[in-house]
């Protein structure tokens, strides 16, 4: 913590202050972080135990959960707790950790979603090469170097963040620690900071929106080739990536591609990708995925005659 901070603790405001509105989201967020925490540790077991979904496409779900997962638990409990307890602080340290986890877990993730989208580029543009290209040593390698850069994203975000004093008020009109809000806190000036974080987050987002969407209308462009079958079946998975990427960065370029300004609806936005997304992802990929049904439908009956035999 830098020594010209005179705060070491902040206060959230949270959604509401009204006790009864309180109560409501307690049950709110109590039922979608454990239909998050279900649904993402389902997908993982399925994937781990199951020999029918061991392809590069599910070695990527199978993170894509475990960062949703992760990503869920930065904030959910907090909020939970936080609708009971009567004042909600947060220490300054744990403040940070939690802008560190959240963005690392995001960053994550969106880097997941782009190499499933490259995944099913190579399968659907280049079947014949997909096994070579799409090895597990290399699948393994992207998935550390994704690490690796949400790792450095996430320490920017912290470095330039400790590098602003703040000497009150400690008021943060969030339900969590996050840039936005805390870079109004500081007392010095934030334009270059906020430039910075901008770019970094921001840029981000947008760029890997856009090469996204690029990459799944090459996709759909060349299913024109295929069988009807195969058309068939590429699409339905296409079409859960597009969703999936759409529900997520929808969100987080409106929160973090503008400058230093925040407005009413901002918390409420947060609630669907921080908590409702989290949730969706495996429900999309699930019901619109026949392999991870089936795959889940025999893992579930080895889990009931297992337990007739005892």
């Amino acid at each position: 913590m830098p020594m010209h901070n005179n705060v070491t603790e902040f206060i959230l405001l949270g959604l509401t202050q009204d006790p009864f509105k309180k109560k409501i989201l307690l049950v709110f967020f109590l039922f979608f972080y454990l239909g998050t925490l279900l649904g993402n540790l389902l997908i993982i077991v399925t994937i781990k135990t199951s020999r029918a979904l061991g392809s590069p496409m599910y070695f990527f779900l199978f993170y894509l959960s475990l960062s949703d997962t992760c990503f869920s638990t930065t904030i959910s409990p907090r909020m939970i707790v936080d609708t009971i307890l009567k004042n909600n602080t947060i220490s300054f340290s744990e403040c940070i950790i939690q802008v560190f986890t959240f963005h690392f877990f995001g960053c994550l993730e969106i880097f997941i979603l782009i190499l499933m989208a490259a995944d099913r580029y190579v399968a659907i543009c280049k079947p014949l090469h997909y096994m070579t290209i799409m090895s597990r040593r290399v699948c393994t390698v992207l998935v550390a170097i994704a690490w690796v850069g949400s790792c450095v994203h996430s320490l920017t975000q912290i470095f330039l963040t400790l590098s602003l004093p703040f000497c009150g008020p400690n008021v943060i009109d969030h339900y969590f620690c996050d840039l936005q809000p805390l870079l109004k806190l500081a007392c010095a000036d934030t334009y270059v900071i906020n430039l910075l974080l901008v770019s970094n987050s921001g840029a981000i987002c947008t760029v890997s929106f856009v090469m996204l969407m690029f990459s799944y209308v090459i996709i759909l462009h060349s299913l024109r080739n295929h069988s009807a079958e195969g058309r068939k079946k590429a699409l339905s998975t296409c079409i859960s990536h597009i969703i999936v990427v759409i529900l997520f960065f929808g969100p987080c370029i409106f929160i973090y591609t503008r400058p230093a300004t925040t407005f009413p609806m901002d918390k409420l936005i947060a609630v669907f990708y921080t908590i409702g997304t989290p949730l969706l992802n495996p429900l999309i990929y699930t019901l619109r995925n026949a392999e991870v049904k089936n795959a889940m439908k025999k893992l579930w009956s080895k889990k009931v005659i297992s337990e007739d035999q005892r």
